[in-house]
């Protein structure tokens, strides 16, 4: 059966870095455009950072642009998402999401997702 599965959440200072790494299992995930989202409690789930397959184009939303920078390594079917001058704004639950063909904003046209990843921010 196919899955993610993130790691590397935990609680920072502002200012501090954190890596989120999903690793996928199952299949290959080298075909798949590959997100990172975040949810606030109550709230829907963001789109925060994507790349696609071939690993030529990247997105990121415009309050993450040079401090987040995404990666993936399709031989060993893993996506990162370095965090770098992190804000408390940038609190949430982090969630890896694959889809085929492109990335797209909408979470629910995503085909699979990992369980998701506690990132505390503290001022």
């Amino acid at each position: 059966q196919a899955q993610l599965v993130e790691s590397g959440g935990g609680t920072v200072q502002a200012g501090g870095s954190l890596r989120l790494s999903c690793a996928g299992s199952g299949r290959s995930f080298s075909r798949y455009a590959m997100a990172w989202f975040r949810q606030d409690p109550g709230k829907e789930r963001k789109l925060v950072s994507a790349i696609d397959w071939s690993v030529e184009t990247t997105y990121y939303i415009d309050s993450v642009k040079g401090r987040f920078t995404i990666s993936r390594d399709n031989t060993n079917n893993t996506v990162n998402l370095q965090m770098n001058s992190l804000k408390p704004e940038d609190t949430a639950v982090y969630y890896c999401a694959a889809r085929i063909p492109t990335m797209v904003a909408e979470a629910r046209l995503y085909d699979y997702w990992g369980q998701g990843t506690q990132v505390t921010v503290s001022s």
